[in-house]
Formats: structure tokens, C-alpha cells, sequence
């Protein structure tokens, strides 16, 4: 039986639940103890004075936060306790939100919650009832081993499922951050349509048991191996990066195999080697019987169908769009608050834009 690894109480409006907290995953990586090279000797990792060498017993330990070079300021954990929110062990639900309003990169880790106590079936159920039948997850804090967290509060079939989400200043801006991303949507064309067929042949239901670990399982192979004095079969060489002159080969290959595996999901292809294929100077002859006065004549087709970045446009153009696409036109419209949002809040931003009930305010 699983044990709680954090208790308190649920509360929504003035409706409570004593609830304890379970881990809702576990580990499965095979885990190695470090060994004095030569021997079985094991290596241990020991808590010592920096300037005496000395071992420092747990109960010695406090924490210390640097306020200048070699000066600290020394904090007791019950001064932690004292000043944290939530002493009461409480998790307040404060709104209830739609879940997919709620972007995959700020969810953290899973916990089931569960009452503690049969008396407290019936509200349990009550509030997980609620949620379902709502299609909505309630936002709440709670503080745990001297961490407030972030978390989202959502039912599933016969149990609460809490996850903690990340604060907003914790979630990276992917525009930012990144060295490079694409400045536009790829246009409709035979690539694209053979990219979506390809999806579309390997679409399946959802299956967690069709998955599994396979990195864990040649590390226990390779134990195994080394343990009866057995060869290591070697991994083989990671595909190399598709050419963009080979593109339509390679999707029509991966559509083929596809169809022959039956929906499950193919190896990835190779690139074909290079050396062997007629000199790349063919390829330039042929472009250029087409003349450069013919790619300049698709360039200007291209930007006049391109549609202005300050043009407004409807909630459901602004849905093909890609966030990055959408970041440029939330910073031309200076959109304030843009740099924490996420798409759909981008879209909500946008569109009240277009309507004409943004005010202009500084960029964020």
C-alpha cells in the first residue's frame, strides 16, 4: 500500500476534503553505484566542513544564504515553516479553467489524490463528479517540503489527478531562446500533402503499452552481457539529416513502408550516399534552362499572396499560424505581455486586437 507523501485538505468555495497526495509514477532507470576503478570498492559521498575537512553530522546543517563574499545570513527550517503559505496544509482552489487552455510545457509531475477517510467519499466524489462533468481543471497552491506549487486539479475515471504546473517566469519564450526557427508556415504543395498523408497512415489510438523503454532494456542487456562474458551487439549509426533535394523521395519511402507495416511506425530513413549520384551540376543545368527571371516571378507571386503581418485577421486564420508567427504579430501591434503567453492566449490577444478593442500600450 502506497503511502501518502503529503496531507491536507482540498477546499472550493466553502465546500472541504481531506485529501493525501500519492505518487502516481516510479522510476524504472537502471541505477549504477560508482566503484574505486580496479576494485569493488564503493565510493560514498560524505557532507564535510569546506575549510576543517571534517564530516558534518545532518542535525549540524542549516541553511545559509550569501548576502556578500564569505557573509551569510543563516535561516532555522522552522523560520521557513512560519512564514510559508498555506501552513494549514491547505490546497485552495481558486479558478477552474479548460485544460487545453493550459500548455503542455508548463505541467510538471503527476500525483493522485486520494480522502482520507470513507466519511469523505461522498464530497470527494462530489468535487471529481464536478470537474468531469464541467470539463474543467481547478488551479490551486499548496506548499510541500517548503515549496509552494503551482497545480492543476482535473478528474479522471474514479480518482483526482493533481499535476504541478510551472510558474510563468519558470517557462521559456521558445522565440527568445532559440538560435533558429522557421520565419513561416510551410505553403501548400505536393511535400506538404505527402507529410499529411504520412501522419495519416501512421495515426492510431492512443496505446501506453505499445510503448516501451528501449534504451533501458539494452542497458540491462549490456549488464547481462558483460556478467556471462558475452560480445555487446553495437548500436546502430543515428540516420543522418534529410536533404532537402531528397525530400519528396524520402517522404514517398516513409508513406510505402508505412502502408506495408500497418500503421505502425517505421524505422527512420536513411539518407542515400551521395557520392554515387549524378554531379550536382545537372540539377543547376536544369535550373537554370528555367531562367532567373522565373524564380524572380515566383518570389514576387509569393509576396504579394503573403499576407501582411499588420493585417487583422480572423480567429480561425490565426489558428494556422504557428506561435512564433504569432509572437511577430502580437510585437507589430505591440501587444502588451506577449513574451509569457501561450498560443491560444496569443490568438485571444489577437483577435481582440483585430476587433478594435486593443489599446495601445507599450511593448512588453
Amino acid at each position: 500500500m502506497a503511502r501518502a507523501i503529503w496531507t491536507g485538505v482540498i477546499t472550493f468555495g466553502l465546500v472541504s476534503v481531506p485529501v493525501g497526495l500519492f505518487t502516481a509514477t516510479q522510476d524504472h532507470t537502471v541505477h549504477f553505484h560508482q566503484l574505486q576503478r580496479g576494485t569493488s570498492d564503493r565510493i560514498r559521498n560524505r557532507r564535510v566542513n569546506e575549510r576543517t575537512g571534517k564530516e558534518v553530522g545532518p542535525g549540524d546543517i542549516v541553511k545559509g544564504y550569501e548576502v556578500g563574499e564569505g557573509e551569510y545570513v543563516v535561516v532555522e527550517p522552522e523560520e521557513l515553516d512560519e512564514i510559508a503559505p498555506g501552513r494549514s496544509q491547505t490546497l485552495e482552489i481558486t479558478d477552474f479553467v479548460d485544460l487545453d487552455r493550459i500548455a503542455p510545457v508548463y505541467f510538471g509531475r503527476t500525483y493522485y489524490v486520494a480522502p482520507r477517510g470513507k466519511e469523505y467519499l461522498k464530497v470527494y466524489e462530489l468535487l471529481r463528479t464536478a470537474l468531469a462533468e464541467a470539463g474543467k481543471v481547478g488551479v490551486a497552491t499548496f506548499v510541500m517540503r517548503n515549496r509552494q506549487y503551482l497545480t492543476a486539479l482535473r478528474a479522471e475515471d474514479k480518482v483526482l489527478v493533481l499535476q504541478t504546473l510551472h510558474w510563468a517566469d519558470e517557462v521559456r519564450d521558445p522565440v527568445e531562446e532559440l538560435p533558429e526557427l522557421p520565419e513561416g508556415r510551410a505553403g501548400r504543395g505536393k511535400e506538404l500533402d505527402m507529410a499529411m498523408r504520412l501522419v495519416d497512415a501512421l495515426s492510431g489510438p492512443w496505446d501506453p503499452a505499445r510503448y516501451h523503454d528501449s534504451y533501458q532494456e539494452k542497458v540491462r542487456e549490456l549488464v547481462r552481457a558483460k556478467a556471462e562474458g558475452k560480445e555487446v551487439a553495437v548500436a546502430e549509426e543515428a540516420p543522418r539529416a534529410t536533404n532537402v533535394v531528397d525530400l519528396m523521395e524520402v517522404l514517398q519511402g516513409s508513406l510505402e513502408q508505412a502502408k506495408g507495416t500497418g500503421g505502425k511506425k517505421p524505422s527512420a530513413p536513411r539518407k542515400k550516399d551521395t557520392e554515387g549520384r549524378k554531379d550536382t551540376e545537372g540539377r543547376k543545368g536544369t535550373e537554370g534552362r528555367k531562367g532567373t527571371e522565373g524564380r524572380k516571378g515566383t518570389e514576387r507571386r509569393k509576396k504579394a499572396t503573403a499576407p501582411s503581418r499588420k493585417a487583422p485577421l480572423k480567429r480561425g486564420e490565426l489558428r494556422e499560424l504557428s506561435k512564433a508567427e504569432l509572437y511577430q504579430r502580437a510585437t507589430d501591434q505591440d501587444i502588451a505581455g506577449r513574451s509569457k503567453m501561450s498560443r491560444e492566449q496569443l490568438i485571444d490577444a489577437l483577435a481582440g486586437a483585430g476587433g478594435g478593442r486593443r489599446k495601445k500600450t507599450a511593448a512588453a
